[in-house]
């Protein structure tokens, strides 16, 4: 299924997002500043861009796998959520986990990933008590054990 995004380049230079191959879930997103990011140092970088998406979807932003294996570099609020509300310029939070190195982020390098998903709306309903369930209140770690 292909869903109709309008997507307003903020910065012309910039490519606009992409699929790097044929059945990828992520669209690139780049950046639009160069950044210095010392060890454990995080910084908000934008992205050029703003999308408008339909009702009924979200887009999420990612880490780049390649970023993170090559040089420890996440994004802080992975996944971002991009509401279908949300008019402004998608920016990224990275994040450098390397505890020796310095990483150069340059303008125009591939900084994250862009999900588009179809969400559900839910319809809260407040109750003294939840029905049962075989996991019941077991949380983090619960399986582990």
């Amino acid at each position: 299924m292909t869903v109709e995004v309008l997507i307003h380049r903020l910065d012309p230079e910039l490519p606009l997002p992409s699929y790097a191959h044929p059945g990828d879930a992520g669209a690139d997103l780049y950046a639009a500043a160069d950044v210095d990011l010392l060890p454990g140092e995080r910084a908000m970088v934008g992205t050029g861009v703003a999308i408008a998406l339909p009702d009924g979807f979200a887009a999420f932003v990612h880490p780049r796998s390649g970023l993170a294996a090559r040089h420890g570099v996440t994004l802080v609020n992975a996944p971002g959520t991009v509401d279908a509300g949300y008019r402004g310029e998608i920016r990224v939070t990275l994040l450098n986990t390397d505890t020796k190195n310095a990483v150069r982020i340059q303008r125009g390098d591939r900084v994250a990933q862009l999900v588009i998903q179809r969400v559900e709306k839910a319809a809260f309903h407040e109750v003294t008590r939840l029905p049962g369930s075989a996991r019941g209140t077991d949380g983090f770690g619960s399986t582990g054990r």
